[in-house]
């Protein structure tokens, strides 16, 4: 059944009623509020510095064909994504999700591609016997695959062996493979497994399982990862596609300015911030233009770096905790610092993370820059590396639907199965 003419028009005429009610006229006074006034440093409601520049704080705007055409300060780009069946649930109990990681480079390097790297978590609720395997290597010992077992867990299982499983697929293949990393390592993601270190602010029960042995070694990985980067003064960061944080309008929340932040993250102010205009707002005839008609398009507009320390990003601060790994460098070095990038072409904000040891250099933040900017303006999205992992780490449906059968074969269990899973993949 679809929607009649009538039915179109009372939706149309509620959108309008909630229109009445909400305002954005000043939402790009308060994002420049915000940026002039309150982010040098951005204290919480503790009163400790959650945000602040790195470096010089200043927005700047890159003709989109000038800078994709620029000189690129790295000739190599290695990236890297990890791809998931997602958690699927079993009439025997077993609850499990396997992850398959891959590595990229730009320009392309098939003996790298080949490499794999496949992790299954299981959380089951018979657990008399272990399920855990050793890495077992396979593809003639280009890959390796491992199962391990989930913390005991019941509510949030399925959350949990997707993490576990999704970063740490992704965290030891990352190391396995940093050897052939040349010049730059970008991550499809961001920088530390921040799905684990917001464990402690959902749920008690999460919480008492930060510190288990399990989640502290997959964030080990990644401290692992940015020591050797740094030593080799290579470069490493992490790219994320759909920026979520809320370290900036959480803290403006708790902090005693009267601000009432109006977006539901950080990305939406930045996006105020960096979106421009072509003109006044207007057709030229007296009529409101649409959403977006006026929107300069020719220009990439991008943020300076950043320090954070809200958030999951606390853990990983000077401060930090870091779940209890153990940290060889000196604590600062692992602090996150970001930049952000607004592309008005598809009305997207890109974040850009690196470990603060190695963005601490004025000409390597100003490289960095320049490369991201480039290749997002060339590929009109992420960078080349991180796509090319994404298309390698990605399961098709087709493969989910081959690895769920199989697995009920091997557990001699069928898939618990919801009306949404025979209405959305097995339909």
């Amino acid at each position: 059944m679809t929607l009649d003419p009538i039915h179109v028009d009372a939706i149309a005429r509620l959108a309008g009623s909630v229109a009445d009610s909400v305002d954005d006229s000043d939402h790009d006074d308060f994002a420049e509020t915000v940026w002039a006034e309150w982010l040098d440093p951005l204290t919480d409601g503790r009163g400790r510095t959650v945000v602040e520049p790195l470096g010089e704080q200043a927005r700047a705007r890159v003709d989109i064909d000038d800078i994709a055409l620029a000189e690129r300060p790295f000739p190599t780009v290695h990236g890297i994504d990890s791809g998931t069946i997602n958690p699927t649930s079993f009439k025997n109990g077993v609850v499990l999700d396997l992850a398959h990681a891959a590595m990229a480079v730009d320009p392309s390097e098939l003996s790298v591609h080949r490499a794999r790297t496949i992790v299954a978590t299981v959380h089951a609720t018979d657990r008399t016997r272990s399920l855990e395997t050793d890495w077992v290597r396979h593809d003639e010992g280009h890959s390796q695959h491992r199962v391990i077992s989930s913390p005991p867990v019941n509510r949030y299982a399925e959350a949990v062996v997707h993490a576990l499983s999704l970063y740490l697929a992704e965290g030891h293949h990352a190391r396995e493979h940093a050897h052939t990393v040349e010049d730059l390592l970008l991550l499809d993601g961001p920088l530390y497994p921040k799905e684990i270190l917001t464990w402690r602010d959902r749920n008690p029960e999460l919480d008492a399982l930060t510190y288990e042995a399990r989640p502290t070694n997959v964030l080990e990985n990644y401290v692992r990862l940015v020591e050797r980067f740094v030593e080799e003064e290579t470069p490493i960061a992490g790219f994320v596609k759909n920026p979520s944080a809320r370290v900036i309008t959480g803290a403006l929340a708790d902090s005693d300015t009267g601000f009432d932040a109006p977006w539901p993250d950080d990305t939406g102010f930045f996006t105020r911030l960096l979106e421009q205009q072509s003109d006044d707002g207007d057709t030229g005839a007296g009529v409101a233009a649409a959403p977006g008609e006026n929107r300069r398009t020719d220009e990439l507009t991008v943020t300076s770096w950043f320090i954070s320390r809200g958030g999951p990003d606390g853990a990983m601060a000077a401060d930090g905790d870091a779940l209890g790994v153990d940290r060889k460098l000196d604590p600062d070095c692992y602090e996150v610092t970001f930049f952000v990038i607004y592309d008005p072409r598809n009305d997207l904000c890109y974040k850009v993370e690196a470990p603060y040891a190695i963005t601490r250099d004025p000409a390597m933040r100003e490289q960095l820059q320049t490369q991201i900017l480039s290749e997002v303006a060339a590929e009109r999205g992420p960078p080349r590396a991180v796509d090319k992992a994404d298309e390698l780490a990605k399961i098709s449906a087709a493969e989910k639907a081959a690895l769920r059968r199989k697995f009920e074969g091997e557990l001699h269990s069928e898939r618990q199965k919801t009306y949404d899973v025979i209405r959305w993949e097995d339909g």
